[in-house]
């Protein structure tokens, strides 16, 4: 392929990268976007092979590189449920990680040798900079990866003098980046690994030290990490298409992190830092939920729904665990075709990817038009009848905005509490993701219905379909 031809599929690639860019910040163009972003890779890439490659055995190999991945892609990707894809996201962040790694490293041992004087001591510089944003992604990536799944505590983990710790390890590495550019103490290659090893460690102390109520920040702040490390990974290839597609990556991620972090209440830089300005001693204990927890009935629950004039549907990380959507929007459409007005509620950070419950209403046919940000939907709690609530708990938990010593304080919540009626529907009463108890089950007005999620939506449906029989019998 020539260099203008080669050109002319790198432009085309990145502008297909931007329109997906476009069309994912809207659910009803998110479709077309994934085929802007698919087309677009398969552009590139095949731009990018051609180019790369000069002979049939240089394909050959290329091939078997490449054969296996698109298998084992498609199979994972396949076999995952909605309920795994943040640990989904999560693991391929650290992969595009351990991908900058490793292409600075083989870049050093298999330098430019057609680069001199100023342009090699930038290229040096590059080499560097990937590694260390490539080993941050990769270690941080699986530790993510490992509280998502459960398999490592949720809780944050804080170290005594853990921001030192994590200036100390930013220090060595910028002595060790010295040394790498020919400081003389230590030569290249040893320095190189030397930073790459303590990179990894950093990795996996600032995501340690983040808390399970701030894990979908974790996961959009990787997401933009790995962009980077993708940019540096471009200009230590020459790569200008991998140089534009991980700043897209890289910015967005970046853009959506501090968009969750305001709507969380959380500084974005305190996250990013690990936690930063919690403490590792003693805190202030918060207040113990008080009151008495009432228990409802599916038939209960049915006669709240018939009876009300307004619904606002809350789902939560539990629906998504439970694939309880389909029955929720038949749920939907049975309360409408009654008169009653209904609307979906959604937090920025329900479930643990951004976007998440979205995704799962749009796949259950959910009209887009009565899923509301929590933002759009939080003043009108007080003039709706019933809220049900449906696997979620931070999200709802009064204690951020009436608790200041709670751990959520100052976090924005869905004031479900301000309507006349509440039905949780929920397992026991074990506190949620961040692990804080809810003085919602206790409020006066906040009924829990106990139980698989599933199995109650399923039999509040059956109860409902069975009642609008009965009532066209009549008629």
């Amino acid at each position: 392929m020539t260099n203008n031809l080669l050109t002319v599929a790198y432009i085309a690639a990145s502008a297909l990268f931007i329109l997906s860019l476009s069309g994912l910040s809207n659910q009803e163009t998110a479709r077309k976007g994934n085929l802007y972003g698919i087309i677009g890779m398969l552009v590139a890439f095949v731009a990018t092979a051609i180019t790369v490659s000069h002979s049939p055995r240089e394909y050959g190999i290329l091939g078997t590189v490449i054969l296996p991945g698109v298998v084992i892609g498609a199979v994972v990707a396949s076999r995952v449920a909605m309920t795994e894809m943040p640990e989904l996201v999560a693991i391929l962040h650290s992969f595009v990680g351990a991908a900058a790694v490793l292409v600075g490293i083989a870049t050093y041992l298999d330098p430019e040798s057609s680069l001199t004087g100023v342009e090699a001591t930038i290229h040096q510089l590059e080499i560097f900079i990937g590694v260390f944003i490539g080993a941050v992604t990769f270690t941080g990536s699986i530790v993510a990866f490992g509280k998502l799944k459960a398999i490592i505590s949720s809780k944050s983990l804080l170290l005594p003098a853990r921001h030192l710790l994590n200036i100390g390890m930013l220090a060595a590495s910028v002595w060790l980046g010295v040394q790498f550019m020919g400081g003389g103490v230590l030569d290249s290659l040893t320095s190189l690994l030397a930073m790459c090893a303590i990179a990894c460690v950093l990795g996996v102390h600032l995501v340690m030290a983040i808390g399970g109520a701030d894990m979908p920040v974790v996961i959009s702040m990787l997401n933009s990490y790995s962009g980077w490390a993708a940019a540096a990974a471009g200009f230590m290839l020459s790569n200008d298409l991998l140089i534009i597609t991980g700043a897209l990556v890289g910015s967005s991620g970046a853009i959506l992190s501090y968009i969750m972090c305001k709507a969380m209440n959380r500084s974005f830089f305190s996250v990013i830092l690990g936690g930063f300005g919690a403490t590792s001693g003693s805190t202030p204990t918060a207040a113990t939920p008080a009151g008495d927890v009432q228990a409802t009935t599916i038939e209960e629950t049915v006669e709240l729904l018939k009876n009300a004039k307004k619904v606002i549907i809350v789902p939560g990380y539990g629906m998504a665990v439970a694939q309880a959507q389909h029955a929720v929007s038949d749920i939907t459409k049975i309360l409408r075709s009654q008169g009653v007005k209904v609307r979906f509620g959604i937090h920025p950070v329900a479930g643990r990817l951004p976007g998440h419950m979205n995704v799962l209403l749009a796949e259950a046919k959910v009209p887009y038009d009565i899923v509301l940000e929590m933002d759009e939907i939080n003043e009108d709690f007080s003039e709706t009848d019933t809220v049900l609530v449906i696997g979620a708990n931070d999200t709802v938990n009064p204690s951020a905005i009436e608790d200041p010593n709670s751990a959520i304080a100052g976090m924005p919540v869905l004031e479900v509490w301000n309507s006349t009626n509440v039905i949780v529907l929920k397992r026991g009463m074990a506190s949620g993701y961040a692990g804080v108890e809810n003085p919602l089950f206790y409020k006066p007005n906040t009924k829990m219905l106990f139980g698989d999620a599933k199995k109650n939506v399923d039999a509040l449906l059956a109860q409902m379909n069975l009642a609008q029989e009965k009532v066209l019998v009549k008629t």
